[in-house]
C-alpha cells in the first residue's frame, strides 16, 4: 500500500516552556544542522542544539490498512513508539498502532526524501503493515519499533527489526533488501526477556515486564538496551534502562555480571533520580563525535508528565556506558 501525505506549515505549537519538553518514546535523527524528534502519537518537533525544541505539524497518523486490518476503532488516533532511520536518501519512520495492553498490535513503515517541511520534497509515503501481532495466537506483541543498518564491509547493509513488549520477551527478525518487509526465508530470534508467572494466560501481558529494544553498535559490540518495569503510570511509574552487549546483533546478550538477556540479565543504566521518577524507553546516538542517551523521564516536579531527555553518555575502561542524571 502506498499513501502520500503532504504535511501543511501552519498552525504549529509554540515551544514548551523551562519545565521541559514534554515527549513520550522520543527518538532523534539529525538532517543538516537541525535536530528531529518524533515522538508516540505523530509527534515531530525541530531544534538546532538539542534543548530548544519548536513543534512542528504532526506525522501522518490516519491509516486505512489500520482500520481495516489491525484495530476497527482505530479512527486515526495515533501510533505508538516511532523509530526514525536514513539510509541511501530516504528516511524510514517504523511505527505500531497498538491497542491498550493487548496485542493487538502491527508495525508498518513510511518514508520520506527530507525532514525540512518547508521543502517540496516533504511527503510522507506509507507502506503500510510489515508483520501484525494476534492475540491467542502469538506470544509476541508487534511494538517498539528498532530498526538497526548493519553496514558490512563492501558496503552491503542488512536491516534487522527488534521490538516487543511484555509477553515472551523482545524479538529480532531480519528485514529484505527494501527494509519494508521481512527477508524470505525467515529468520527470527529472542534476544531478551524477563520472568513471566507461569500458567498466565496467552492473551495476558503478563508480568514479564520488558520491551522497547534499541540496539547501538561501538567497536566491536552490539549494545542491547531494554526497558523493564511498568511506564504510563506517572509518578507510579517503575520504568528503568538496562543494557547487554554481544559480538553478534543476533545475540545473545550478556549484561556486564555475564548473565544473559534472553534470561532476565541487564545492568543498570538509568532508573529514577531526583528530578524524575523513573526514566525509560530510550534511544542512543552519536551525534558531532558524542554519544547521547535519549529517553523519557516522569516529571516529578510537573506531576508526572512525561518529558524529553538527552544526556551524554561516557564510557568506562570496559567498554560500558554510563550516564550522569546529576544536573
Amino acid at each position: 500500500m502506498f499513501y502520500g501525505f503532504k504535511a501543511e506549515a501552519q498552525n504549529r505549537r509554540k515551544p514548551d516552556d523551562s519545565k521541559g519538553f514534554v515527549a513520550h518514546d522520543p527518538v532523534i535523527i539529525k538532517e543538516g544542522e537541525s535536530f528531529y524528534v518524533f515522538t508516540t502519537g505523530g509527534g515531530m518537533a525541530k531544534s538546532t542544539d538539542l534543548e530548544n525544541w519548536e513543534r512542528l505539524d504532526p506525522v501522518p497518523t490516519e491509516l486505512d490498512w489500520v482500520t481495516k486490518d489491525i484495530i476497527p476503532d482505530y479512527r486515526g488516533r495515533g501510533y505508538w513508539a516511532p523509530d526514525i532511520q536514513y539510509l541511501d536518501g530516504t528516511y524510514y519512520l517504523y511505527y505500531s498502532p497498538s491497542a491498550f495492553a493487548k496485542n493487538t498490535s502491527a508495525i508498518g513503515v513510511m518514508t520520506n526524501k527530507t525532514l525540512d517541511q518547508n521543502s517540496p520534497d516533504y511527503e510522507w509515503v506509507d507502506h503500510g503493515m510489515i508483520l501484525q501481532s494476534i492475540p491467542g495466537r502469538d506470544f509476541w506483541n508487534a511494538i517498539d519499533a528498532n530498526v538497526y543498518f548493519d553496514r558490512k564491509w563492501g558496503g552491503e547493509v542488512t536491516g534487522w527489526l527488534s521490538f516487543g513488549s511484555f509477553w515472551g520477551g523482545l524479538k529480532l527478525v531480519k528485514l529484505d533488501s527494501t527494509m519494508k518487509a521481512l527477508a524470505e526465508p525467515q529468520e527470527w530470534y529472542t534476544i531478551a526477556k524477563q520472568e513471566r508467572t507461569f500458567g498466565m494466560p496467552d492473551t495476558d501481558p503478563g508480568d514479564g515486564t520488558i520491551e522497547a529494544p534499541f540496539i547501538y553498535k561501538r567497536h566491536q559490540y552490539y549494545y542491547l538496551f531494554i526497558s523493564t518495569g511498568y511506564c504510563c503510570r506517572g509518578l507510579d511509574s517503575t520504568y528503568k534502562v538496562l543494557v547487554g552487549r554481544s559480538r553478534d546483533i543476533r545475540g545473545p546478550y550478556f549484561d556486564k555480571e555475564g548473565k544473559p538477556l534472553y534470561a532476565g540479565g541487564g545492568t543498570f543504566v538509568a532508573g529514577e533520580t531526583e528530578k524524575y521518577a523513573v526514566i525509560g524507553h530510550c534511544a542512543v546516538y552519536d551525534f558531532d563525535g558524542q554519544t547521547y542517551f535519549v529517553a523519557h523521564g516522569y516529571d516529578k516536579e510537573d506531576k508526572g508528565r512525561s518529558k524529553l531527555i538527552v544526556k551524554p553518555i561516557e564510557w568506562d575502561r570496559a567498554e560500558w556506558p554510563t550516564v550522569d542524571f546529576k544536573d
